[in-house]
């Protein structure tokens, strides 16, 4: 395996990790906050945190390096831009399916089958991925349906929208392996994080603050401190940490592969639950976290020239 796709999945399996323990803020954070609210405020924090960030390496770079050598900034916002008209559909279509649905673990098993739908995309843009990548985005789905969805499979109003919301989270992630090459992580991130949070705030300022601001001003008035620190995790970590470490993940890895380490979140999410929480782990549950990890392991290992050709 090439020293740049090791990074990579390092890289991805760190933000799987963050993104898992995000679960748990956000779903204290849902608990204390008006949920197109509480989407808005962490994306427009995670932007803001960024910013500075974003003056800084300009700053540096254009003192170290040859303007020829540093990507357009016009590029990181594109980029961002539409990769975060991506992300805020993708996090309001996930929370109203949520909001309407019934069940947090059908729903997070629905929402992970991008893993299906990167590589079925990715092969309109000629972005084709070897056969045993294909077996451990298979081996992926059994592993998400058995850690996560245990009930019928029979197709909801809710569930169609967590299905467009799969749908929008494949689009970033293709979009990302479009853009990022010529694009830097943190301006692009930062555009991303501006662009999800003001179009996520179109809903919030609709449909929560204008209908009821008296109960909407005392709902965030109540909010305790769990509430609030899960807010400025889900802002500055999963956002601002999370989201930027997998555009500078990304660059050296296929969008597939990519979302096959990506799906560890919901095994992550799971472990934090069971290390924070104290939820308990089921025997079926424990199977899928085994899946999903020999998955990933499956889509990472470098294979001989000789089995290559033969398996691949």
């Amino acid at each position: 395996m090439e020293k740049t796709s090791i990074k990579s999945a390092i890289i991805l399996i760190i933000t799987s990790v963050i993104w898992g323990i995000g679960f748990v803020a956000q779903r204290a954070g849902g608990e204390a906050f008006p949920p197109y609210t509480f989407n808005a405020s962490r994306f427009i924090l995670g932007g803001l945190v960024l910013l500075p960030l974003v003056v800084f390496i300009r700053k540096k770079d254009a003192r170290i390096y040859d303007a020829a050598h540093i990507p357009p900034l016009k590029n990181s916002i594109t980029a961002g831009a539409v990769c975060g008209v991506f992300l805020a559909f993708a996090s309001t279509l996930q929370q109203l399916g949520i909001t309407i649905g019934h069940s947090a673990g059908k729903a997070a098993f629905l929402t992970a089958c991008y893993i299906v739908l990167v590589p079925v995309i990715g092969v309109f843009f000629g972005r084709k991925c070897p056969l045993r990548v294909w077996v451990a985005v298979g081996i992926t789905l059994v592993g998400l349906y058995l850690l996560c969805a245990g009930e019928s499979l029979a197709l909801s109003p809710a569930d169609i929208l967590l299905l467009l919301c799969a749908l929008c989270f494949a689009g970033q992630i293709l979009m990302i392996d479009r853009f990022v090459k010529d694009a830097e992580a943190v301006p692009f991130a930062c555009t991303q994080f501006f662009m999800a949070g003001f179009l996520v705030l179109i809903p919030a300022v609709c449909l929560e603050l204008v209908p009821d601001s008296k109960a909407w001003c005392d709902t965030i008035m109540a909010a305790d401190s769990s509430g609030w620190e899960a807010l400025i995790y889900a802002g500055i970590g999963s956002s601002a940490g999370g989201y930027t470490l997998q555009i500078v993940g990304q660059k050296g890895i296929h969008p597939t592969v990519a979302s096959v380490i990506m799906s560890l979140e919901s095994v992550f999410g799971v472990l934090s639950g069971w290390l924070i929480l104290g939820e308990k782990l089921s025997p079926r549950e424990i199977a899928g976290c085994v899946l999903i990890f020999a998955a990933v392991l499956l889509a990472q290992i470098p294979f001989s020239q000789n089995l290559r050709k033969k398996i691949l």
